[in-house]
């Protein structure tokens, strides 16, 4: 990889200046001390304007200006997903490094293409998958790494959010299959990435997806049978029609020896804790919940912290782009079974793309 930044801030170029670009302003502004951005972009001109008016810095309407233009050291894009594996692959070229938003792609092979033209060009790629910095699921992760659990018999994710056919009619992107995805891809991604950062890898999934209520390509609606290679079984159930308000965002794991439920709106609530041998850890669990409003949480500080001392040369990268092809390769199998009313074995095929962990 590049060499350390040591001397001086890092310096992140952003692009997409839309709904979530403002997360990573606000934490970018955490870290002033140690980075700062060098320039925005965004082909809306509205928005470029706000951008530039609230950091102050320089504006581009295309990423080819803003990387010819601007001495970023890393961009961060925070566009439409089915832009982001076209537009990782221009920045690597250029020898910056790569923050990408979820998903890391749309399609599985473009998130494969991803990771081998950063490695080609010896740059980082960082997925966004802040919610699992969040301090409730930290704290099961770490019971289940400690096998508090015992065997784990059973899990379910629920994600019954609501989108409006408004915030869909507001952009013509979303719900497209080219550009978003539906329920699964675009909203439920960081649930989906849980299935295996929590409970390791999947042997099987079968799923049904519908559009049952809004004008859009990809669905709105849909459910997905999991099997793991421990072989617990679990599901994830999603969908964007919940009346009238996001309701719950949620995680539960039975086991031999304990019991967890990880709730709110958008698991920011240990809601139930339980296991056979206590520990320390038993403590915490009433200082991890944090009210919210927002089903993005606030990890996005905490996340860019890692990324920022990772280019530093201090720290390994939390969620680098191997992290995020886990959670796109669950989401192109779900999406195969949906399309062919069959069960779908992982992990799937990796083309000839000589893509391997390090």
């Amino acid at each position: 990889m590049n060499k350390p930044i040591l001397d001086r801030k890092i310096r992140f170029g952003l692009v997409g200046c839309g709904r979530i670009s403002a997360n990573h302003l606000s934490a970018l502004e955490v870290h002033s001390d140690k980075a700062e951005i060098v320039g925005v972009c965004d082909e809306d001109p509205a928005k470029l304007k706000a951008a530039m008016e609230k950091t102050g810095k320089p504006g581009y309407s295309t990423l080819a200006d803003l990387l010819k233009h601007s001495n970023a050291d890393i961009v961060s894009l925070t566009t439409p997903s089915g832009l982001h594996s076209e537009q990782a692959i221009q920045v690597a070229r250029a020898g910056k490094h790569v923050l990408t938003e979820k998903p890391m792609a749309t399609h599985w092979e473009d998130g494969l293409r991803m990771l081998q033209v950063c490695e080609e060009e010896n740059v980082r790629l960082f997925v966004v998958l802040q919610n699992r910095k969040n301090e409730t699921l930290e704290l099961l992760k770490r019971a289940i790494e400690l096998e508090r659990f015992g065997k784990i018999y059973l899990v379910t994710v629920n994600v019954f959010w609501t989108r409006p056919q408004s915030y869909y009619d507001a952009a013509k992107w979303r719900g497209t299959w080219k550009y978003d995805g539906g329920a699964f891809m675009n909203q439920a991604s960081h649930y989906v990435d849980l299935l295996t950062w929590l409970l390791g890898p999947l042997e099987s999934v079968q799923a049904f997806t519908a559009t049952l209520a809004r004008k859009i390509e990809a669905e709105d609606t849909g459910v997905m049978s999991l099997r793991w290679a421990s072989g617990a079984l679990g599901s994830i159930n999603v969908t964007m029609l919940t009346y009238d308000r996001n309701l719950e965002g949620s995680i539960t794991v039975l086991g031999e020896k304990g019991s967890v439920r990880v709730g709110g709106v958008a698991v920011n609530e240990i809601q139930h804790w339980e296991f056979a041998t206590p520990h320390d850890d038993d403590h915490k669990v009433s200082g991890a919940r944090y009210h919210t409003a927002s089903v993005y949480g606030f990890g996005h500080p905490k996340y860019y912290d890692n990324v920022i001392h990772v280019l530093k040369g201090k720290e390994e990268p939390d969620i680098d782009g191997l992290e995020g092809l886990k959670s796109l390769e669950t989401l192109t199998a779900c999406y195969r079974s949906a399309k062919s009313g069959q069960r779908v074995h992982l992990p799937l095929e990796r083309v000839s793309l000589a893509v391997t962990s390090k």
